[in-house]
């Protein structure tokens, strides 16, 4: 509960001194068509024990999301979480997310971020990555605010085979200062059409999705070598980083920025958030990343320590200098990737990717044996699209009270593929789910 220790003599001390009469004068320089003016149709206050029954009958209410069996991927995972991460999460050295400023006093949670760095520097294949971003979504578009600081262009080419929530956030960023998007269109395999990018000039990067959001796997190794051709930087984007225990890693295949979503390892889907923005990248272009870093070093006396080594942010560089206003990690989340990481290995991430790959082709195999369409022909990850005959839509309500919920209608985001659905399969799901889920489907 919110305690607010300020009486009404207090607030009003407080605007003495700093020179204004009311609290509204605070927001004056806002202009009146967008403040509301009327009063909020709220209910009258409660006590607060009142307030904690009230919150209990609505969750009551609440469909329970795990009563569902769910066939949906689109960014948000469902991934089995070892016991080791919860457990580990928990201890008092990990509950709070406050920065470090102070080595001495922070050696675990500095050390815990450099783990983590390590980690993914190793799964994606790269020299260095940071602390963490914040979301996936976010860490694309701080790729490409950092692909034009570098070469000092003003255009970027982004996939519509990426995430549409992720153009959408590189989008609301790059509106504001005039720097050109361009959108690259999609083949009839479902990869990302490249033949154009010879035609745009002043091209600062091209950024592209694999396993993309129809779950195919793109020719990342041709998209760089086409990239670099132009002096652009490649930034290659993921959602689910389970991929990458099977697939070639992007740091192999040309890259020189990746970043994605790190939900996937550890974190539980938590109804859309929180999120890991993982993020990596070349070492020569280092002191042009967003976030902080942390480095491993050596105290007066010779033992090792940890600090941040960089943290390149205006708070503490010249405003000039900065590389992105992003003021923090998810460095609990991140955390949570480690010890998931750590937890399972290389080996463990190996069986996983190789679970989710082998139950997804199983239910596209037998979506096909059904008689229904898989519209892309490429390799895919654990997600693929289907297209189900005109007013399959009165089914999937149906399905939905039946509290199944057979995968995601990608129409809103491609109007071209209407009644086409992403399926996405992962190692929770058996066989006899995986069976009910297609029987379900034909009635």
């Amino acid at each position: 509960m919110r305690y607010l220790p300020h009486t009404e003599e207090d607030i009003a001390e407080m605007l003495r001194v700093v020179g204004v009469h009311t609290l509204d004068d605070l927001f004056s320089l806002i202009p009146k068509s967008c403040c509301c003016r009327t009063r909020l149709d709220l209910p009258e206050a409660i006590s607060e024990w009142e307030l904690n029954s009230h919150m209990v009958r609505l969750a009551g209410n609440m469909a329970a999301f795990p009563e569902y069996e769910t066939y949906l991927g689109a960014g948000s995972y469902e991934h089995f979480i070892p016991a080791s991460v919860s457990y580990l999460l928990g201890r008092s050295e990990f509950v709070t997310s406050y920065t470090p400023y102070q080595p001495e006093m922070s050696q675990g949670t500095l050390q815990a971020i450099y783990e983590y760095q390590t980690l993914v520097s190793r799964l994606l294949g790269m020299e260095v990555a940071n602390a963490s971003l914040y979301d996936g979504a976010s860490a694309l578009a701080e790729a490409l605010l950092m692909a034009i600081r570098i070469t000092r262009r003003k255009k970027v080419a982004i996939s519509r085979c990426v995430h549409p929530n992720y153009r959408q956030v590189v989008r609301t960023y790059l509106a504001p200062t005039g720097f050109e998007v361009i959108e690259l269109p999609y083949l009839e395999n479902g990869h990302t059409d490249i033949q154009k990018l010879d035609e745009i000039e002043d091209l600062a990067g091209v950024a592209v999705q694999s396993p993309n959001f129809f779950g195919s796997i793109e020719d990342l190794q041709t998209i760089g070598e086409m990239t670099h051709k132009q002096g652009a930087l490649f930034i290659t984007a993921f959602t689910e980083p389970m991929a990458y225990g099977i697939l070639k890693n992007p740091g192999t295949l040309g890259a020189d920025v990746v970043c994605g979503e790190g939900q996937s390892f550890g974190i539980p889907q938590s109804f859309g958030g929180p999120g890991l923005g993982m993020f990596a990248s070349k070492m020569k272009y280092v002191r042009n990343m967003p976030g902080r870093l942390v480095g491993k070093t050596k105290d007066a006396d010779g033992k090792k320590g940890f600090v941040l080594t960089l943290a390149t942010r205006e708070q503490h560089i010249r405003r000039g200098k900065a590389t992105s206003n992003i003021c923090t990690n998810s460095s609990l989340c991140a955390l949570a990737a480690a010890i998931y990481m750590a937890s399972v290995g290389s080996t463990g991430l190996r069986y996983l990717a190789r679970l989710n790959h082998d139950k997804c082709e199983y239910l596209k195999k037998e979506l096909v044996k059904a008689g229904f369409a898989i519209c892309f022909n490429s390799p895919t990850f654990n997600e693929f699209v289907v297209e189900f005959p005109k007013g399959f839509e009165n089914r999937y309500q149906e399905l939905l009270g039946e509290k199944i919920v057979a995968g995601y209608p990608i129409a809103a985001d491609y109007p071209e593929l209407l009644n086409h659905y992403l399926f996405c399969v992962t190692e929770i799901k058996s066989r006899d789910m995986i069976d009910t889920l297609v029987r379900e489907i034909q009635r």
